[in-house]
C-alpha cells in the first residue's frame, strides 16, 4: 500500500513538506509518488502559490479534500480564522474577510471541507497563567496537583470565554449563509486557554447543528490535552463522533506533537475503533520527518485498518 505509485486511502497535508518543496505542482507530484490521491492544503511557514495546480491536477488526478483556514498566509500568532470569536468587532471582521478568501479558493479547487482551528481566550492575565502552567508541567511533570490546577484553569477559561464562543457561533452562522454548500469543521486547539475546550465544542456544535458545522479530530492535539488531565481521545470521539468530518493523524510523545503515527504514545487501536470508515483521514506530521517516515506511517495506519 505504501509503495510509490500504489494508491492509499489517506490524504496528505501539504504542511508535511515544510520548505522542501516550494510549488504546489512539486507537492502534488511528490504526494502521488507516495501513493496519495488527495491533498489537504495545510498550514506552513511559507505557503506556496496555487497557480498552476489545475494542470497538475489534470495530469495526476489528485484532488483537494480539505483546507485548513490560514493556509494562504504565513504562519503567525493569530492565524486566519482564529479570531472569528474575538470580542473586538474590527478583529472579527478582518477574520471573516480572510476566511471568505480561503473559502473562495477552496471552492475554486473543488475542496469540500474548510477546517477552522480553535482560538485563545482574549485575556492577558489568563494568557500569562497558561504560560505559567505550561512551564510548571514541563518542570514538574503532570502530577495530580498540576493536572488539578490545569482542569481548574480550563474551567475558568470556559467561563471567561463565553462571549467569544457566542461571537464564534454568530460568525459561523454568517459564513454558512454566505457559503451554504461548504462544509465547515471545527478543530480544538492544544492550548489550555483555548475557548474550544471539550464542553465548549459541544455548545458550538449543538448551536450550529442546523448549519451542519462538523467536528474535526486531531489525534496529536487531543493526546497532549489528555496527558494534562483533560478529556482524551475516547471521550472526544464518543461525544462528537456522530458529527465527525475528518481526522488529522499524527503521533505525540511527551510535549512533542506531529510525530509520524507509530513512533509516539498514542493508542491508534482506540482511534481505529472509534472513527467511522467514511471520514476523511489526513496524515499531518512535522516537516522534519521525510518521505521514509511518511511511508512507514501510512503502512502503520494500513496495518491497523484506520
Amino acid at each position: 500500500m505504501t509503495q510509490p505509485g500504489i494508491p492509499n486511502e489517506y490524504s496528505l497535508s501539504t504542511s508535511c513538506y515544510g520548505t522542501r518543496l516550494r510549488t504546489i505542482e512539486d507537492q502534488a507530484f511528490a504526494a502521488v509518488a507516495m501513493g496519495f490521491r488527495r491533498l489537504e492544503l495545510g498550514l506552513s511557514e511559507t505557503p506556496v502559490p496555487l497557480n498552476g495546480f489545475e494542470d497538475t491536477r489534470r495530469e495526476t488526478g489528485i484532488s483537494v479534500a480539505s483546507m485548513v483556514c490560514g493556509c494562504l498566509n504565513p504562519r503567525s500568532e493569530h492565524m486566519s480564522g482564529t479570531r472569528l470569536g474575538s470580542v473586538d468587532e474590527d478583529m472579527r471582521e478582518r477574520a471573516l474577510i480572510s476566511v471568505r478568501r480561503h473559502v473562495t479558493v477552496a471552492q475554486q479547487y473543488g475542496c469540500p471541507v474548510v477546517i477552522l482551528r480553535g482560538c485563545a481566550v482574549e485575556n492577558d492575565e489568563l494568557e500569562g497563567e497558561a504560560a505559567v502552567l505550561n512551564a510548571r508541567q514541563a518542570e514538574e511533570g503532570t502530577t495530580d496537583e498540576v493536572a488539578s490546577d490545569i482542569r481548574d484553569f480550563v474551567g475558568r477559561v470556559q467561563k471567561k470565554g463565553q462571549r467569544q464562543v457566542e461571537h464564534l457561533c454568530r460568525s459561523l452562522h454568517g459564513l454558512h449563509l454566505d457559503f451554504p454548500d461548504v462544509q465547515f469543521a471545527l478543530e480544538p486547539g492544544v492550548s489550555f486557554n483555548d475557548i474550544l475546550n471539550f464542553e465548549a465544542m459541544g455548545w458550538v456544535l449543538d448551536d450550529l447543528a442546523r448549519q451542519g458545522v462538523g467536528y474535526w479530530h486531531d489525534t496529536g492535539t487531543i493526546h497532549l490535552r489528555e496527558r494534562s488531565g483533560l478529556p482524551g481521545q475516547g471521550a472526544w470521539l464518543e461525544a462528537y463522533g456522530d458529527r465527525l468530518e475528518g481526522v488529522h493523524l499524527q503521533d505525540a510523545a511527551g510535549e512533542e506533537p506531529a510525530m509520524p503515527p507509530g513512533l509516539g504514545e498514542i493508542d491508534f487501536r482506540l482511534v481505529a475503533e472509534s472513527i467511522p470508515s467514511d471520514v476523511e483521514k489526513v496524515v499531518e506530521i512535522d516537516p522534519r520527518h521525510g518521505r521514509a517516515e511518511i511511508l512507514a506511517a501510512v503502512q502503520f495506519l494500513v496495518d491497523l485498518a484506520i
